[in-house]
C-alpha cells in the first residue's frame, strides 16, 4: 500500500476525470489514475490498456505520467497516438484490449484537460470513478512492472471509417475540426470520399485559435456557415475538441440540432432494421420520438449522459442513439460508442439514399418552437432535492410527468423539462411547443414550480 493520493474534489466527475491543468489537475493525478485503473482492471484479469491523447499542450506530459502509473501497477500499455477519442475507443475494440484511457479535455477551454476511461469495452463512469478516487486515497495499488509499446492507430481508424463510403454520391462539403484532435483524421478521411471537400481548422492546435471547439454553440459555427454559403455547398460538418460530438449545418446555413440529426439518421437505419429501438435523451424534441414511431421504430427516452446512453444501448440492443449535445452512437455496423466522424459519413449516406438535399430533409421535419437549453446555478446539496419537490407536487396534482431524468412534463401545449446536472451545481431547463403562445404558457408553468421551491428562475 503505497503512493496515497488525494484528488481535488472537483476533478472526479460523473462521466470522466477533468480539471484545470496546474490548478486542480497535474501529473501526480495522472499517475494515480493510471495506478488505480490498472489495479481495478487487474481484478478481472485485465492487463492490456490502450492509451491515446488529444492535441492540448498538456496532453503529452499527462500521457507520460498516466503510462508510468499504469506500468507501476502491472498494466501493459499500447500507445495508440494522437487523435480523437473515438480512435481510442476503436483501438480497444480492434486490438481486443482490456481497457483504454484517453487523455483529453474534450470541448473545454485550452487550460483544461482530463481522462475518459473504458474498461473492457464498456464506459467507466459513476461509481467506478468514485471507486478509483477512493482507491487512490488509500494508496491500495497493485504492484507490478508493466510494458509499453507504440501501435499508432490513426490510419487503421480512418480506413474503418471509410468502409462506410461505398454508397456515397459526390457532394460539396465544408468540414471544420476547430483545431481539435479530429483534424488529421478528418483530412485523411475526406481524401477518400467522393465529391469536393473544403477543410477548415484541420491543423491540431491546443490553443484553439479559430474558435472554441464546441459545435453545439451557434457562435462557434459562424465560420462554417459563412464557408457553406460562400461556396454554395451542400452542407457543413463540425467537430468538438476530441471528435466525439458533431454539429451540422445544411446548404442554407441552417443549424441542425442533435435531435434533428438523429431523426434523419434514423431513416436509413429503420429502413434496414424495422422496429428497432432508437434512444434519445430527455432533452430531445417530441418531433424526434414521433418521427421514429412514424418510421416504424421504437423510440426510447433515456437519461442524459453519454456513458448512460451507451450502457442503455448495450442493455436494449438499440442500433442508434443520440443526445442534444451532439453525441451520436451507432451500434448498427459499428461498436456502440459516440463517434462524430463516423456519424458524419452515415449522414452523407442518408443524403445519398434519400436523393434530396439536406436542407430539404431538414425542412421536411415538423417544426416546433422551443427555448435553448437553459442552465442556471443551484447548489449541489440542493439541486436534486429541488427536482424531487417539483416531481412530488406535479404527481400529486395528476400532471403527465416522466421522471426518468428530472421531470419532463407534457401538456396540451407541448412539454417542459427540469433536471439536475450530474457534473455541475446547475439545473437545466427546456420548453417546446407548437406555437409562441403555448411556449409562453409552458415557461409560466416552469417558473411557477421553481419559485415554489424557492429558486429564482432564469431570464428567458
Amino acid at each position: 500500500m503505497t503512493g496515497i493520493h488525494r484528488f481535488d474534489p472537483t476533478v472526479l466527475r460523473e462521466y470522466d476525470v477533468r480539471g484545470v491543468v496546474g490548478r486542480t489537475l497535474g501529473v501526480d493525478d495522472a499517475k494515480a489514475i493510471g495506478s488505480a485503473f490498472a489495479t481495478i482492471a487487474a481484478r478481472d484479469g485485465g492487463k492490456s490498456i490502450c492509451v491515446g491523447y488529444d492535441g492540448r499542450v498538456s496532453s503529452p506530459e499527462l500521457e507520460a505520467a498516466l503510462i508510468a502509473g499504469l506500468n507501476a501497477s502491472g498494466a501493459d500499455v499500447i500507445r495508440v497516438g494522437l487523435g480523437p477519442t473515438p480512435m481510442l475507443y476503436y483501438s480497444v475494440h480492434s486490438l481486443n484490449a482490456d481497457g483504454g484511457i484517453m487523455v483529453t479535455g474534450s470541448h473545454n477551454p485550452p487550460d483544461n484537460n482530463g481522462f475518459k476511461l473504458m474498461l473492457v469495452k464498456s464506459s467507466f463512469f459513476g461509481d467506478s470513478i468514485r471507486e478509483l478516487g477512493a482507491l487512490a486515497e488509500e494508496g491500495a495499488y497493485r504492484e507490478g512492472s508493466g510494458t509499453q509499446r507504440d501501435d499508432p492507430m490513426l490510419y487503421r481508424y480512418v480506413e474503418r471509417l471509410a468502409e462506410e463510403s461505398a454508397s456515397l454520391t459526390p457532394l460539396k462539403v465544408v468540414w471544420d475540426a476547430g483545431n481539435g484532435a479530429a483534424g488529421e483524421a478528418m483530412a485523411l478521411l475526406t481524401a477518400k470520399l467522393p465529391g469536393e471537400h473544403i477543410l477548415l481548422n484541420e491543423r491540431i492546435d491546443g490553443s484553439f485559435p479559430a474558435h472554441h471547439p464546441d459545435p453545439t454553440v451557434p457562435e462557434n459555427l459562424v465560420q462554417l456557415i459563412d464557408a457553406v454559403r460562400a461556396g454554395s455547398c451542400d452542407l457543413g460538418i463540425a467537430f468538438d475538441g476530441d471528435g466525439d460530438r458533431i454539429g451540422i449545418v445544411d446548404g442554407d446555413g441552417e443549424i441542425l440540432w442533435g435531435d434533428q440529426i438523429l431523426a434523419l439518421l434514423s431513416r436509413l437505419v429503420l429502413r434496414e432494421r424495422p422496429g428497432a429501438t432508437i434512444i434519445a435523451d430527455v432533452k430531445a424534441s417530441q418531433v424526434l420520438f414521433d418521427e421514429v414511431t412514424r418510421l416504424g421504430g421504437t423510440p426510447l427516452m433515456w437519461k442524459t449522459g453519454h456513458s448512460l446512453i451507451k450502457a442503455k444501448m448495450a442493455e436494449t440492443g438499440a442500433p442508434l442513439a443520440g443526445e442534444m449535445s451532439g453525441h451520436i452512437f451507432f451500434a448498427d455496423r459499428y461498436y456502440g460508442y459516440d463517434d462524430a466522424l463516423y456519424a458524419a459519413v452515415r449522414m452523407l449516406a442518408v443524403i445519398a439514399d434519400e436523393e434530396e438535399s439536406l436542407a430539404a430533409l431538414r425542412a421536411s421535419l415538423p417544426q416546433r418552437v422551443n427555448t435553448p437549453e437553459l442552465r442556471f446555478t443551484c447548489a449541489d446539496d440542493r439541486k436534486f432535492d429541488a427536482i424531487e419537490e417539483v416531481r412530488e407536487r406535479l404527481s400529486g396534482a395528476g400532471a403527465d410527468v416522466d421522471a426518468i431524468d428530472g421531470v419532463r412534463v407534457s401538456t396540451a401545449d407541448g412539454w417542459w423539462l427540469l433536471r439536475a446536472s450530474n457534473t455541475q451545481p446547475v439545473l437545466v431547463a427546456r420548453c417546446e411547443a407548437e406555437d409562441q403562445a403555448g411556449l409562453a404558457r409552458l415557461k409560466e408553468a416552469l417558473v411557477a414550480q421553481l419559485r415554489e421551491s424557492g429558486i429564482e428562475p432564469p431570464d428567458f
